[in-house]
């Protein structure tokens, strides 16, 4: 064997530095193509100087070669499982607080096994004011403050049924999935209560229980607005409000609350078929046919939703008619209300306010249907016409809204501003994590990357990245570095606008009087009303911890049904196998249980 003087071998080593070939490149280089320029075989004659080092040496060696792959299992261990609960965010502990903000909301006869301590039953008498004598027990209080409002309830029992039908498995294996279906059916019945059919009368439907007594802000009566007192110590009168089925939109959102909540409860087929016939006969009386039948947004009636104006004022009734209508799709599997929806889905993007485009919440309901349409082209096939109506454009426009940065203002801080000019941004954020969390989903059924709107790309994974910078911004990874979630984390509002948080739960009964007090004590609430998310930080990223600010502190429904959307959404299990993901289990989603009625022919 040949054997290398020591001038060769620095000539060797010279040769490797001259010619770059100290380390190997890949083929497309060309070189490796070449012969070698040595034998394949050099041999050294080396001496060890030092057997103490030598050893030393050694050790170290098998040191490296032991705990370095160690290192590596254990980095991977520990950076899959902060994925699995959204990077480092505990995400089963925020979603099972966020629920609990919805037990610390109900209204009535509370159950027994309630776990809020400092809930008690309230508003037996609600329905019985005035020449009104009907049952309205139950139910939600809307926020801070004791007025149920139907309209918010309806689009809650809606966004919440929507999130366990997609993804009911995850909610299994955290152990909350009873806990919603709970939560979601005491709601429902309360949607049951607010419409009664017509007899020999008109159709009434109730929207709202509690307000302003009389309707004049100024009044001296003690009501739900100039009142701040707990609702288990409320004396006065409850208002009613009362529409007709002319209020297009309250009813098109009653019937997609009772739509998406029947198909939770097929198990209970009674249960479940009386949430469909009343979504059913609600749809199709205000739906008539008859061109002297009126539609309108139920507060531009006074009687109706004058007193809601200042808390759920709508701008359109189209949008929640088609809502309703692709709901009774699902629920029924009845193919003419698919193509109701499908008709008049363009009269409602014209009806759209520019203001409200892309945004999902309460007043708009129409950035969410065009996912539900998404959703019904890439996973059934109805043929025709509807391949044709069902069109993708517009999510897919949605979608790379979501990724721009000349479309979309964002703070400093990254929270996206879908209502630059409007207060509580959480409330949009959270339903744009959860749509885009969700969609991603899809494409990740369909085996797809990503997607395409115009000259725009997006891939799945920046949809992904996009959903959870939301959710963690809301979580504590802000300015502030406050978690906007009541009880998560370390540092989170102490101060929330809410009546039963605010007023301490010591077995008296507190006047109007009191309350004021304490509305206006620099003291922190003296409980937590868990789980609640706050309306968030301005433009700037500030937020004020104060009672008296609500649009800074106060929670409500509508917007906590958003945040467990985004929540659920973003909760990712890991797979027992990355091999099966064509229904969705293993990804956590279900891809057919929503169209358990859809029969195809």
């Amino acid at each position: 064997m040949y054997e290398a003087s020591e001038s060769e071998f620095h000539s060797i080593r010279s040769s490797f530095s001259e010619t770059g070939r100290l380390f190997p490149h890949t083929s497309f280089d060309g070189f490796d193509s070449l012969p070698s320029h040595f034998s394949k075989s050099v041999d050294f004659n080396l001496t060890i100087a030092d057997k103490k080092y030598f050893k030393r040496c050694v050790f170290v060696s098998i040191l490296v070669l032991v705990f370095v792959p160690l290192l590596v299992l254990l980095l991977h261990f520990l950076s899959h499982k902060n994925q699995n609960n959204g990077g480092s965010k505990n995400l089963t502990l925020a979603l099972s607080q966020s629920l609990l903000f919805f037990d610390a909301q109900k209204s009535g006869n509370l159950p027994q096994n309630n776990q809020i301590m400092f809930r008690g039953n309230s508003g037996l008498l609600d329905g019985k004011e005035g020449d009104v004598n009907t049952d309205l027990v139950g139910g939600f209080y809307d926020s801070g403050n004791n007025i149920k409002f139907t309209f918010s309830t309806a689009y809650t029992v809606t966004l919440l049924s929507w999130t366990v039908l997609e993804y009911h498995k995850k909610y299994s294996e955290i152990g909350e999935l009873d806990h919603i279906k709970d939560i979601i059916k005491w709601g429902s019945d309360y949607l049951l209560k607010t419409f009664i059919p017509p007899n020999s009368n008109s159709t009434i439907l109730y929207s709202q229980v509690g307000g302003n007594g009389n309707g004049q802000h100024g009044t001296n009566q003690e009501n739900d607005i100039n009142c701040w007192q707990r609702p288990e110590d409320m004396k006065y009168s409850r208002h009613v409000s009362i529409c007709d089925d002319s209020a297009a939109d309250l009813a098109g959102e009653i019937v997609a609350g009772l739509s998406a909540a029947s198909l939770l409860f097929f198990l209970d087929s009674d249960y479940s078929k009386k949430l469909v016939q009343s979504a059913e006969k609600l749809f199709n009386l205000v739906n008539n046919g008859d061109p002297s039948h009126k539609q309108e947004m139920y507060t531009k009636n006074d009687a109706c939703g004058g007193q809601a104006r200042d808390f759920y004022n709508s701008s359109g009734y189209i949008d929640e008619l088609v809502w309703g209508g692709t709901w009774l799709f699902f629920a029924t599997g009845n193919t003419s209300y698919l193509k109701y929806a499908t008709d008049n889905f363009v009269a409602a993007e014209e009806e759209e306010l520019v203001s409200e485009k892309g945004i999902f919440y309460w007043n708009n309901k129409l950035t969410a249907n065009a996912i539900l349409m998404t959703r019904i082209r890439y996973f059934i096939d109805l043929g025709y016409p509807y391949e044709d109506v069902l069109s993708t454009n517009r999510t897919d426009l949605l979608m790379c809204s979501y990724l721009s940065n000349h479309k979309l203002s964002k703070t400093n801080g990254g929270l996206v501003l879908l209502k630059p000019d409007g207060g509580a941004p959480l409330q949009y954020a959270a339903t744009a994590a959860f749509l885009s969390k969700l969609y991603s989903d899809y494409l990740v059924l369909l085996s797809r990357t990503g997607g395409s709107c115009n000259t725009d790309t997006f891939s799945v994974k920046l949809l992904q990245e996009f959903a959870m910078s939301q959710v963690n911004y809301i979580l504590g990874d802000n300015p502030m570095k406050m978690s906007y979630v009541v009880g998560y984390g370390e540092h989170y509002p102490n101060n929330v606008h809410h009546r039963g948080a605010s007023i301490p739960w010591d077995g008296k009964w507190h006047s109007c009087a009191e309350g004021n007090a304490y509305l206006n004590s620099k003291d922190k609430n003296p409980i937590n009303v868990v789980g609640a998310m706050v309306g968030g930080p301005d433009k700037n990223d500030i937020f004020l911890d104060e009672r008296n600010k609500p649009l800074y502190t106060e929670p409500s429904i509508s917007s906590n049904a958003g945040l467990v959307a985004a929540l659920i959404a973003a909760l990712h299990n890991p797979p027992k196998s990355y091999n099966d993901f064509d229904d969705g289990a293993n990804l956590g989603i279900d891809k057919m249980s929503i169209f358990q009625n859809v029969h195809l022919n």
